[in-house]
């Protein structure tokens, strides 16, 4: 991150407390994403996530989060795309949350495991129905030799289900990040920024400063 300029008119430096190391990681999460949510001017649950496959080439891209508890973290994706590839050869992740409005990250690694069936047709459900047709018409991530073949592919999907029940493709659902790593990092100026640590270790939580 660069170093915070007091001249500069850009996002004005926060003085916060430092980070509470007495705080469940879970709930300090719930309360910075919640700050996110008044500040952040669009998608403040937009993270990065990174895969890798087998053998350790790392891959990075954003997607929304879509759902959070003590169990993790969950997104939605086609299983066949790129993400979904390399998570079934190396089911592990790591999440990033940047706000820049809050000059705040939050990063989190852990295991990989599918949501439930239940859990994938109730968000699919949820989605606008364009969303719903564009994951039956997307074979996310492979080539595509002109976008009017996507174009017609949606109108056939269109067409094929009218105004009823869209099902969602089983190809397409959700992976749930269960965390054994939280780092939260608060910028504070001249890089003197504020960092701490959540290891899980057995039935808890092993918790450190970090320096900057």
């Amino acid at each position: 991150m660069p170093e915070t300029d007091p001249a500069a008119p850009t996002v004005p430096f926060v003085d916060y407390p430092l980070i509470d190391l007495s705080a469940d990681p879970f709930t300090l999460f719930d309360a910075w994403m919640h700050d996110a949510e008044k500040t952040e001017p669009c998608d403040p649950n937009a993270m990065v996530l990174a895969t890798a496959t087998a053998d350790g080439r790392p891959s990075a891209r954003i997607v929304l989060l879509k759902g959070h508890d003590h169990r993790g973290f969950v997104f939605y994706t086609n299983m066949f795309s790129r993400k979904g590839r390399e998570l079934e050869a190396n089911p592990c992740a790591a999440l990033l949350f940047h706000w820049k409005s809050l000059r705040r990250q939050i990063r989190i690694e852990g295991d990989i495991t599918p949501v439930s069936s239940d859990e994938a047709d109730a968000y699919f459900a949820s989605r606008s129905r364009m969303s719903q047709l564009g994951a039956i018409a997307s074979d996310q991530s492979r080539p595509l030799a002109d976008r009017d073949i996507f174009e017609q592919r949606l109108k056939n999907a269109e067409q094929e289900y009218g105004s009823g029940p869209i099902p969602r493709p089983q190809n397409w659902s959700g992976y749930r990040v269960s965390p054994q790593h939280f780092e939260f990092w608060q910028e504070r100026p001249y890089r003197l920024h504020d960092r701490a640590i959540w290891e899980h270790h057995g039935n808890g939580w092993d918790v450190t400063r970090l320096y900057p």
